[in-house]
């Protein structure tokens, strides 16, 4: 890999070098660098573009890496990367995309991650999407990710865009059964003319299963966001979801958040604010010596966290 590529792969991945564990780094298209461990085997799919991980069950303290870096011109891909974690298990799994763009064609990455996550499980999962690059071709994403639950299993989800990435369609559908847990915490930054669509659908189907999800995002210059979040209720369980966005220029910010409770039992609330910086935040930084660019950068860096 070139010096760009592992630019890239730092900013999405914070490697530097080859990991410990299982990984797939991915770049222009092809398998840059793999290796299965005794608990984790990745395997290459023989009907569509993408890979298989599984991950045998008690399987505990150990982690997959798969980022993605593209940093050729035009280049459009979709990836379908399937997971499949066995029983009583608790592991990592780090994602991530980043492209340079400095040509003229359009790049492009769809990466549609399916996860399988065993009776009592417990997933962390971390994807960050970046782009950059003077070319005049657009920086494009659409993550897709399918999770689902056995019973008693876990999963916690950050996901991040960090900068740079023009348009986004970022899905997530999820379906939770008896006891399961699902946790996300999204950020994204918009600047320029970038448009950035985040869609969230749970299905709490099982009985004493929970749901958070919590969006905080900046809209800066003429940018444009549309967060719509939906919990369906199907069972005694519990759900919220909260977006919290930054407005600054002349941005625009769209909240959407739904509630569906098919049953008595179901508890599930929804919170959405939108604003700008508050000035006596900004002058009370500036009181610390801050400019007022980087008492506004602090802001929203903090905010993003």
């Amino acid at each position: 890999m070139d010096e760009i590529q592992m630019k890239m792969l730092h900013e999405v991945a914070e490697l530097d070098s080859l990991p410990v564990g299982a990984y797939n780094i991915r770049a222009n298209g092809a398998s840059a660098a793999r290796n299965s461990t005794a608990n984790i085997e990745i395997v290459t799919k023989t009907d569509k573009s993408g890979i298989d991980i599984i991950i045998k069950p008690n399987t505990k303290n150990e982690s997959v890496h798969i980022p993605v870096v593209i940093s050729e011109t035009g280049l459009k891909e979709s990836v379908y990367n399937d997971f499949f974690i066995g029983d009583n298990c608790d592991v990592v799994i780090i994602a991530g995309c980043g492209i340079h763009n400095c040509g003229n064609g359009d790049s492009a990455h769809d990466g549609i991650h399916t996860f399988y996550v065993g009776k009592n499980s417990k997933v962390k999962y971390v994807e960050k999407h970046y782009g950059e690059g003077e070319g005049r071709g657009k920086k494009l994403m659409n993550p897709t990710t399918v999770v689902n639950l056995d019973s008693g299993a876990q999963m916690f989800m950050q996901t991040a865009q960090i900068a740079g990435i023009d348009d986004t369609l970022r899905k997530t559908t999820a379906i939770l059964a008896d006891n399961a847990k699902l946790e996300i915490n999204e950020s994204v930054m918009t600047t320029g003319t970038q448009n950035a669509i985040s869609e969230f659908t749970a299905d709490l189907n099982g009985e004493n299963c929970k749901c958070n999800i919590v969006s905080r995002t900046v809209a800066k210059n003429n940018s444009k966001q549309h967060f719509t979040s939906r919990l369906n209720g199907n069972n005694a369980c519990s759900g919220h979801t909260e977006c919290d966005s930054i407005i600054m220029d002349s941005a625009s910010v769209l909240a959407t958040p739904e509630l569906l409770a098919n049953s008595t039992e179901a508890s599930l609330i929804h919170e959405a604010a939108i604003g700008k910086i508050a000035g006596e935040q900004i002058i009370k930084l500036m009181t610390l010596g801050l400019t007022e660019a980087e008492a506004e950068e602090q802001i929203i860096s903090g905010f993003l966290k």
